[in-house]
């Protein structure tokens, strides 16, 4: 296969999953919006007495940043302005991605995985957010990453996981439902929030792998173009060289 021709296949299949991962992100935000409305109906409902203090982080607790990068080469300086950040960063970390790179004297990197062990084994991810919320191992969880808004418009982000903003609100929303509880409202809550923030955060890496893959098809583009003009300009080149030899056997044939 030629390069033009392992080109297109990148082009394509990077548009193919820019649209895949929107649509995934979608269906996991309809999820993410139930579940923070089941935690303020609980937290805000007249009929119950919560110690907010239970589910609040404790203020002299560590931060955890989460980093979303990528596996594949082909995307330009997408991971340019992650690595920049983990280098200055001096808290807890996750990374996901192979192409990010730490400090030579990094020790506080809790995890580091691919994308394709993201996808395939979250559980691992899954494991120290809940750890981290139901022990209140952390004061602040924060997740960085390249935002995808549309095909023109992509951002380096760092959004705030945890503490969660109890007091926004949501339409239509209720607290005087009459709840009968039979166990300790903290650690269903504490729980709640956990499984809330791994759908946040697997919001925030498919808008990544959105990002990404605009990226890469943006480049792919210019690739294609550049080969374009390259086969152009050997067209041409061959085409003079055709000229000078049937001008060149012209002669020949005019001086027999």
């Amino acid at each position: 296969m030629g390069v033009r021709n392992v080109v297109k296949v990148m082009n394509f299949h990077s548009l193919l999953r820019v649209d895949k991962a929107r649509r995934k992100a979608a269906m996991y935000f309809d999820t993410e919006a139930e579940l923070f409305k089941v935690i303020r109906k609980i937290l805000y409902n007249r009929n119950i007495i919560l110690d907010k203090k239970a589910i609040s982080p404790k203020p002299n607790a560590p931060v955890l940043n989460i980093y979303i990068g990528n596996d594949l080469g082909f995307c330009g300086d997408f991971n340019f302005a992650i690595n920049k950040e983990v280098r200055n960063d001096y808290e807890y970390k996750i990374l996901i991605g192979k192409k990010i790179h730490t400090r030579e004297d990094e020790d506080k990197v809790i995890l580091h995985i691919t994308k394709d062990e993201f996808f395939d084994s979250f559980k691992k991810v899954e494991d120290l957010i809940y750890d981290g919320v139901v022990e209140r191992k952390y004061r602040e969880i924060n997740v960085i990453y390249n935002h995808y808004h549309n095909v023109n418009s992509l951002e380096f982000t760092k959004k705030k996981l945890f503490p969660l903003d109890y007091d926004s609100e949501s339409e239509g929303e209720t607290f005087d439902e009459d709840f009968a509880m039979e166990t300790d409202l903290a650690p269903m809550l504490n729980n709640l929030i956990a499984l809330y923030l791994c759908y946040e955060l697997k919001i925030c890496e498919m808008n990544s792998y959105a990002a990404e893959n605009v990226v890469r098809q943006q480049l792919t583009n210019e690739s294609l173009k550049k080969i374009d003009e390259m086969e152009e300009e050997k067209f041409k080149v061959r085409r003079k060289l055709k000229k000078q030899k049937d001008f060149q056997k012209i002669i020949e044939n005019f001086r027999k």
